[in-house]
């Protein structure tokens, strides 16, 4: 029995299957309308891709919008510049705190209990020396670093708002029909009551 089910099941399916091309076209056809919108063709031709849409369109919108161009250059000339400012302070103080860190832990290594307390409180008062010094150069760089992530963040933000009109504009242009997805259902609830009748 199962292997008559079997082969009726296997035996419709290739029927299906050789049904005429011309009939499943519309299938795809009738999926979108036809008409195109600027962004909808510049989506297919961007070749320059992220791997998310926003910033695929939004460098389409940015190829013909001078003041587009300007303030995106804008913000990675300060993104960079953010990095290079605060690169020297973080090399000096990074090797200062690496100092004492391999300071401490070497003296971990000196047996003489009197010795060892000495030099660890030497240790310690020379840090908190140089974090009191430095106090104000670090409040300085987590400054620099919260407002460029807040610049990185409005910018974002802005190119999300930017941007939601063109996919508004791709979607209008693309409006889904349901008539090739009724034609499908119907197309297998055909086949379905043709199992149903099989003994």
């Amino acid at each position: 029995m199962k292997k008559i089910l079997f082969a009726s099941t296997l035996a419709l399916s290739l029927l299906s299957c050789r049904e005429n091309k011309s009939q499943q076209a519309p299938a795809v056809e009738n999926a979108v309308d036809k008409a195109e919108s600027s962004v909808s063709s510049s989506i297919k031709k961007n070749t320059r891709s992220y791997g998310n849409l926003v910033h695929e369109i939004y460098d389409e919108l940015l190829k013909n919008n001078k003041p587009l161009q300007e303030l995106d250059q804008k913000i990675e000339t300060i993104n960079k510049e953010t990095e290079e400012t605060i690169a020297e302070y973080d090399n000096v103080i990074g090797k200062s705190e690496t100092y004492y860190n391999d300071a401490v832990t070497l003296s971990n290594s000196v047996t003489d209990s009197i010795t060892k307390k000495q030099i660890e409180q030497e240790i310690k008062t020379s840090s908190d020396r140089y974090k009191l010094k430095t106090k104000t150069i670090k409040d300085l760089i987590d400054k620099i670093r919260k407002n460029n992530a807040a610049i990185l963040d409005h910018y974002v933000a802005f190119k999300i708002r930017k941007t939601l009109p063109e996919i508004e504009k791709y979607q209008n242009a693309h409006p889904l029909k349901a008539d090739s997805l009724n034609q499908f259902i119907n197309k297998q609830n055909k086949l379905l009551e043709e199992l149903k009748k099989l003994k």
